[in-house]
């Protein structure tokens, strides 16, 4: 398995649409890169850092493919440049995005 986390970082006057996210966009995730080996995609919402203060992140996405070769599949994908061109649609913060391997 392989794993694709996209993480935003929580600042002072960030806009993060979590409705959009998490009914729209993680949608068109599912939808687009399903052809690819996208076994799953979760959607964390940040509630707070583990001393009760505030979250370092607002949300979290967590990508499983069935392989590395699926997870690259899906980074070179046509549908690629319109998944990250629909950001604008729910949040201005930056994503950092982290590649995983199991094992």
């Amino acid at each position: 398995m392989a794993f694709i986390s996209i993480v935003y970082p929580a600042r002072d006057g960030a806009r993060f649409d979590h409705d959009y996210y998490a009914q729209t966009h993680i949608r068109m995730v599912r939808e687009a890169l399903a052809e690819t080996g996208l076994l799953d995609a979760r959607v964390f919402r940040g509630v707070s850092a583990l001393d009760g203060g505030p979250a370092p992140f607002v949300a979290m996405a967590h990508l499983t493919f069935r392989d590395e070769a699926a997870m690259r599949a899906c980074l070179e994908s046509p549908v690629a440049p319109s998944l990250h061109a629909d950001v604008a649609n729910f949040t201005d913060i930056a994503p950092v995005i982290e590649i995983y391997a199991a094992g």
